[in-house]
Parts: C-alpha cells; structure tokens; sequence
C-alpha cells in the first residue's frame, strides 16, 4: 500500500515553511468580564480609567497567541467617559514605541495565504482599542507595547476639548512574582514626609550635602555619583519617564549599586535600536520631603556604545561622560510637558578626562561635579513654561567657557599659511 504524504510535509519551491501549515482560529471566548474584575482604576472627575496587563493564558484566549513570546506586553484599558466631550486616547503616551495591531499580527503570518492573513489581521485590530470615545460611552479595547516587569507603570493619556486627562495606573504584571516593591515605596515616601523641608534654600543646602556616590554591595567600593534629582509626586515623575520611552527593566547588576545602605528602589532603561540600552536610571527615594513632595535620587549611565554597543555578551560597560547621558535626560523631561523648574547644585568634585585616563584602575568617569535637580508637577507644560532656577549657573558657566575657546580659535585661525 502506497503511503500518504501530508501536503504539510511538502514544501513547493523550498519557500513554505513547515510553521506555516500550523493552523490558526479566531477565538470566540472573548469576554473581559476577569479583566475588568481585577484592573487597577482611576477616576479623574467624569472619567474613570480602568487598567490590566494579560497573562499568558489571558493572550491565547483572546489572540490564540503568546504575544509575550514575541517582546509584546499587551494591555487592557477601559475608558467610561461621562463628561460632555468626546475623548481621544493618546498610545504614545502609554508607549511611544507602541505597536500597531497588524505589526503584532505580522508574525503569524503565512507566506501565499492572503485570506489567512486577512483573517489575522482583521482579528487583531478588531480588539485594539479604538478612538475617539464620545460622551456618555464606555470604550475597551487592547494596546500592544513594550514590556515592563514585575508592576507596569501604566500611563493613560486621553485627549479632549482643549484639555489632557493623564492617568497612572500600576495594575501588575502576571506570572511574576510580587515582592511587594510598590508597596515598599510608598511606605519610604511616607516615611519621608515626617521630615519635610519648607524652604527652596534649604532644600538646595541638603542636596549639596547628599553622599556622593553610591557604593558597591560586593566590597563596599565608590560607585557612580548621584547626578539627578526629581522632585515631584510619584505619579507625575513616572508619568514623564514613560512618555520618554523609560520603562521599568532592572538587571542583577543594579542590585550591585547601593544608597543608603540599599539597593535601587526603581530601576528604569531607555531602549534603542536593536535592542540595545541607551540609558539607565538607578532611583533611590530620599528620606526627606521637599513640602510634603518626594524626593527621587537618581544614577544616571549608558554603556559605552550607546545606542550601538554589543549587549549579546551582557558585559555593559558604563560610558565615562555620565555629564552627556545627564544632559539626555534633562532633555527629556524638558519635553515630556511636566518639567516644571531646572536648577543645578553642586554633588561631587569635579573629575577631568585627563585625570580619569590617569587613574582608570579607581576613576571610570568624568564629571563636572554638578546634579540637575529638575521639579516636575502635572502636565501639560510648555518649553516656555519652564523656570531655570539661578543656583549653580552652569549654563552661562558654559556660555563662557565656550566664548573663551572662540578668540583662541580665531587666533589659531589667522595664523594657518
């Protein structure tokens, strides 16, 4: 008797892969009533916000696919909007690298199968969520974004007339374990708020006076300075990191860097291109209170290479100009709409290039010396908006030494043949 052959385990012009003859249906289980049940909420006047991330069976159910597999974490929002105004909701403010429903759906494509595809498609970006959500309408739907770990800092933008409605919702992450850092956060905040400072010269005085550098957990070595303050209401402050493309990743490494005796409190990473970590911020909250607002101590880095370096080995090698990876990060706030005050206070002693070459076995960067300390409040603000505080003028010390440079450059100039 001749054999059967599955026209599976045919492979025409040796382009069909295998993967391709698995099948796909659309799942028709897609109630979130267990969503809805156990999202974290937040109401703002006539809005209320509801948020969840999907577990791994929570994704099959509704996608029959693990899109975490894929370096997606999808989120479940809900939006009941009770005002008079219709609301748009903004994706790029809960992930500026968002994806769009047919790039998730891409993978699971099958070569030659248009009608299969189109079946994909459709499927997924029926359950995305969808603008706009008029007054007196209850809208959800799923957003595709990067992952975050262990508790997702969930910013919900919405749009309407003439107004922003931001939302931060910390609705966990499934299927990793709880340690209970958020809670351990909110506990050193309150904390803190028993020794609250009153006034801006004081509070100046006590940021000067901070430990320098964190130490090392290993052999009780100096580690990197502090080189940004963030003071500003816990949600305000990760709501602009999150709009900036900061998400909470932290790596053995960072539990290595101690302040105060502790490891990191949150640690936040900028991913680039490939992959690979342009920034990282190690964030310790200060045991004190600027009127009643925390206080975020933050150590700032990037690898050597940036955006660039080979992260495959796991060997990442902090960059020495910490001062340029500061100035990226001022940046940002400036454009994430909550920076509200910049000023710049003295944190340790200045460390030259030349002296770092000197002593590269003890002194693996240089520095100015100076922290950013940056007052971020709620959102919406303009660039216009921003006040520079005079504390430690460093952008006019800047302005000088860059005139300085410019008679010698024209001296140098004139006497070329």
């Amino acid at each position: 008797m001749k054999k059967l052959v599955s026209p599976c385990m045919i492979v025409p012009g040796l382009l069909l892969l295998a993967a391709g003859c698995a099948s796909w249906q659309a799942p028709t289980q897609l109630d979130d009533a267990t969503l809805r049940q156990r999202a974290a909420t937040e109401t703002m006047g006539d809005i209320t916000v509801k948020g969840a991330v999907l577990s791994i069976a929570e994704n099959q159910q509704f996608f029959g696919k693990n899109l975490v597999d894929q370096g997606v974490q999808t989120v479940w929002i809900e939006v009941a909007n009770n005002s008079r105004h219709t609301l748009l909701l903004l994706a790029s403010g809960t992930d500026p690298d968002y994806f769009s429903p047919l790039e998730v759906a891409w993978p699971y494509h099958r070569k030659f199968s248009s009608a299969y595809n189109d079946q994909i498609d459709q499927h997924f970006d029926k359950l995305s969520f969808k603008n706009p959500i008029p007054p007196g309408v209850t809208r959800s739907g799923f957003l595709y974004t990067n992952p975050h770990f262990k508790t997702r800092v969930l910013n919900v933008d919405l749009l309407g007339q003439r107004a922003l409605y931001p939302f931060t919702l910390f609705p966990p992450v499934p299927e990793q374990q709880d340690d209970g850092e958020l809670e351990r956060i909110f506990l050193i905040v309150d904390s803190a708020k028993n020794n609250s400072v009153g006034s801006e010269a004081l509070l100046r005085d006590m940021l000067e006076q901070l430990p320098c550098c964190t130490v090392s957990s290993t052999d009780g070595s100096p580690g990197g300075p502090i080189n940004i303050i963030l003071i500003g209401d816990l949600l305000h402050v990760a709501s602009a990191l999150i709009r900036r493309g900061y998400r909470q990743y932290p790596l053995p490494v960072d539990a290595e860097h101690e302040y105060y005796g502790r490891p990191p409190d949150i640690v936040m990473r900028k991913s680039a291109q490939g992959g690979a970590t342009a920034a990282w911020l190690r964030i310790w909250v200060a045991p004190f209170t600027y009127q009643g607002h925390p206080i975020m101590l933050l150590q700032s880095g990037r690898p050597v290479g940036g955006r660039l370096a080979d992260t495959e080995s796991g060997n990442i090698v902090l960059h020495p100009d910490i001062d340029e990876i500061r100035s990226m990060v001022v940046q940002d706030m400036m454009y994430s709409g909550g920076l509200e005050k910049l000023g710049f206070v003295a944190g340790t002693s200045p460390v030259t290039a030349q002296y770092m070459n000197e002593h590269l076995d003890t002194q693996p960067y240089y520095t100015d010396g100076q922290r950013a300390v940056m007052f971020i409040i709620t959102r919406p603000l303009s660039l216009s908006d921003i006040e520079i505080l005079d504390w430690v003028p460093l952008l006019e010390r800047r302005e000088a030494e860059a005139e300085a440079d410019l008679p010698r450059e024209n001296n140098n100039a004139q006497g070329m043949p």
